[in-house]
């Protein structure tokens, strides 16, 4: 195929290797090239740690300058941390070689206010190197910022906005699953919070990136994390919940104009939840609502907008974008 992106999966964990499977699956994509610290992937064909029945003839390495020196890539995958703090040298590495980027780091969504001196750095080492960085996902990315404000566009006016995500978590891979507080004490489940390592990591740049599609100048931004408790055993393939543990977390994000809540998006995901959907309600002229019943499965939804954002981000200015700021992601046919 004419104008095939030549790609780089940077990070090959589980959303990494799905991520790099459908870029493999897709004509318009060639992979070449991939990169992981883990020593246990480190010297592997990509194709075995993707579970695809083929050799790629693409070795994993943890060396980018030895494989930017000999691979020519249009666009490089990201997928290795939530936290901005810690892909940011990573980011700023790539940038500096020249590579476009769609991330997964969800703190990078829309980071102008909670980290404004990162983003701008980010920003700025990008336009020197005339590329482009897209953070993007499920959520972040598309269901909590993304799709609400698409929706508005047929609305004369917006007063309120809010979101829901409701998971049941069973069907879900492991570090998720471990990622919601599953199977802890409720004493365990405070203390991942506070540490800062129990939460899902994105609403409060969903709400930044809302107030900024509708030009709304919030006054204070808030979120709630608490344990969503058992009241009988349920197990996953994984974990094992007894009643008066955590099943998994409640957790919600509000944005104020004054004493007002304009914003809110709240986010369940437990093993056992007896539904699972999304949801957009708007308050406004007209009023709206739409609801995807059986919700959006997670980590297929990430790899596939993360894939399908390629071209737009090659296409796109040099500087850091967000979702907001690109033409509507589309799919790409596999045919």
């Amino acid at each position: 195929m004419a104008n095939k992106i030549r790609a780089v999966q940077f990070g090959c964990g589980p959303i990494g290797c799905a991520v790099a499977k459908l870029a493999w699956q897709r004509p318009d994509i060639e992979l070449v090239g991939a990169v992981d610290i883990d020593k246990n992937k480190v010297g592997y064909d990509l194709g075995e740690i993707i579970g695809i029945e083929a050799q790629l003839g693409i070795t994993i390495t943890d060396d980018v300058d030895a494989l930017f020196a000999k691979a020519k890539a249009d666009v490089v995958f990201h997928q290795t941390s939530s936290s901005l703090k810690t892909a940011a040298p990573q980011l700023t590495k790539l940038l500096g070689l020249g590579a476009n980027i769609v991330s997964t780091t969800e703190e990078l969504a829309y980071p102008y206010i909670k980290q404004p001196e990162s983003a701008a750095e980010i920003d700025k080492v990008a336009k020197a190197n005339g590329v482009t960085v897209l953070s993007t996902g499920v959520n972040p990315g598309f269901l909590m910022d993304t799709w609400p404000l698409v929706m508005t566009a047929v609305c004369q006016e917006v007063k309120k906005v809010k979101a829901v995500r409701m998971q049941d978590a069973r069907p879900r891979r492991l570090p998720f699953q471990k990622k919601i507080g599953a199977g802890c004490t409720p004493d365990e489940f405070q203390k991942l919070v506070d540490a800062g390592a129990l939460r899902h990591v994105g609403l409060p740049e969903s709400i930044a990136m809302i107030a900024a599609g509708l030009g709304w100048e919030l006054d204070e931004v808030t979120e709630s994390i608490e344990p969503v408790i058992a009241k009988e055993r349920v197990q996953s393939d994984y974990i094992i919940v007894e009643p008066g543990q955590a099943a998994g977390v409640h957790q919600v994000g509000r944005g104020f104009k004054g004493k007002e809540e304009v914003i809110t998006l709240e986010f369940e995901a437990w093993l056992g939840a007896p539904e699972s959907y999304d949801a957009v309600y708007l308050t406004g002229t007209p009023n709206m609502e739409v609801v995807i019943k059986g919700g959006t499965h997670g980590d297929i939804a990430t790899a596939a907008i993360v894939v399908n954002a390629a071209r737009r981000v090659i296409e796109a200015p040099p500087g850091l974008l967000t979702m907001k700021d690109i033409p509507p992601v589309t799919c790409t046919a596999l045919v």
